[in-house]
């Protein structure tokens, strides 16, 4: 794409240090830790909400369209440039906006416990808006902050890294939420989850701080037009856009529905939180450590095309348990492989990005390239509900591993683009 993304590549495998070494260092169990505080508030607003929706009788249309309060994640390019421009005076230039984001959060998610779907769904909608929005803010903050802190022979890893916290966090607040509420209810579950969003403030503490050799943009407008033209400026940027947006479109459309799907074919949320949740977590994590290694090896041409034929093909074992119910040898095969391919593409994607991104840059770059990434996940939610409602969940998984195929052609007729981005520093 630009000269400095071309030349923030991966260095040559005789540079790079083995794989456990990485893995150990101290940056790595930052990223890791800061991955874990930005899937947690995710799957509030995402699995749990679903949920809590379906609970109080919600169609699936309807929870299909509620799913659009995650829009922010979305349009977070639109405020990213502030972030590049504006470092607040503690913690650094990405960890300042990182604890501010997760004390808003904390409050907000209190916020949300007060409410009941079943007087009214606009403050539902409203305060799940706001939480989106703070969770996009960290979101753009820590992107940046791993992009900035990793080196090139350190993205596939670093991708892993922050897969495996991110997963494993998402994991653990939506299993709890689901627990808490089967039991108790959904407003103690939601206040337990405000208290512990608080608690990763420590990890924004004791997080190294990148080192800069760049002074950030002097003006706001520097921090958007400048950015744009090394994204926007050479021949190859709108088809590197169009496999951001493609590569992914087939997994996320499979599994922005997953919870309701799981309840409609007949698990229950407690089982839906243990069984399926734990599963969905530790296949997420394998695939994660195998997709960050393989990466190490395969360079990012052949892991995107490897790991994206796995994706789109797992895809079939939802369909197989669409037409056969409930069932548990066959749900257990369908979750571990589809998340095992599922986060191997996403090391994958991530370390495109990253690859395209300028440190001098990165909030605002990395946070419009994954808002294109995001497309599909959240603009799909009404048209998959409505697909769910009408043509029934076969059909819909289907439709997914066809919504696969376009983002594989495209990185087979770009692959001599994608090879320069492996290429070593000049």
């Amino acid at each position: 794409m630009s000269t400095a993304a071309a030349n923030t590549t991966q260095a040559a495998p005789a540079d790079k240090p083995r794989w456990r070494d990485i893995l150990a260092s101290p940056k790595m169990i930052a990223i890791m830790a800061l991955g874990a505080a930005s899937g947690f508030p995710n799957q509030i607003t995402e699995s749990a909400l679903q949920a809590w929706l379906k609970d109080s009788g919600a169609t699936n249309t309807t929870i299909g369209v509620l799913s659009y309060v995650a829009l922010p994640y979305l349009f977070k390019f639109l405020w990213a440039p502030v972030v590049d421009r504006y470092p607040l005076p503690l913690l650094g230039r990405r960890r300042g906006w990182i604890m501010l984001t997760q004390l808003a959060l904390a409050v907000a998610i209190g916020v949300f416990a007060l409410q009941n779907p079943s007087v009214s769904l606009a403050p539902i909608a409203i305060c799940a808006v706001v939480i989106v929005f703070f969770s996009a803010t960290q979101d753009i903050a820590i992107d940046a902050y791993r992009t900035d802190v990793s080196q090139p022979h350190e993205r596939g890893l670093a991708a892993a890294a922050t897969n495996l916290g991110y997963r494993t966090s998402a994991w653990v607040a939506s299993a709890f939420a689901l627990i808490v509420a089967d039991f108790f209810g959904w407003k103690p579950a939601f206040l337990i989850l405000g208290a512990v969003m608080a608690a990763f403030c420590v990890a924004t503490l004791l997080a190294p701080e990148p080192h800069y050799e760049h002074q950030p943009p002097r003006s706001l407008r520097e921090s958007l037009v400048v950015p744009l033209r090394e994204l926007l400026g050479t021949p190859s940027a709108i088809a590197f856009i169009a496999l951001v947006i493609l590569f992914k479109v087939g997994d996320a459309f499979a599994l922005r529905l997953f919870t309701p799907f799981m309840m409609d074919v007949g698990f229950t949320k407690t089982e839906i939180a243990l069984v399926l949740k734990a599963l969905f977590t530790a296949s997420a994590i394998v695939g994660a450590i195998l997709g960050g290694v393989a990466m190490v090896r395969l360079g990012l041409l052949k892991s995107m095309l490897i790991f994206g034929v796995l994706q789109a093909a797992s895809n079939f074992l939802y369909y197989a348990l669409a037409l056969t119910g409930k069932n548990y040898p066959l749900m257990v095969m369908a979750v571990s492989i589809d998340n095992i391919a599922g986060a191997m593409g996403n090391i994958a994607a991530v370390a495109l990005i990253m690859a395209l991104c300028d440190v001098r840059y990165s909030a605002f770059q990395y946070a419009l390239l994954s808002a294109f990434a995001l497309t599909p996940r959240y603009v799909l939610g009404g048209p998959a509900g409505w697909l769910a409602d009408k043509a029934g969940w076969d059909t819909y998984y289907v439709v997914s591993v066809l919504l696969a195929l376009p983002g594989l052609l495209l990185v087979w007729l770009m692959r001599n683009q994608i090879k320069q981005l492996d290429q070593p520093r000049p």
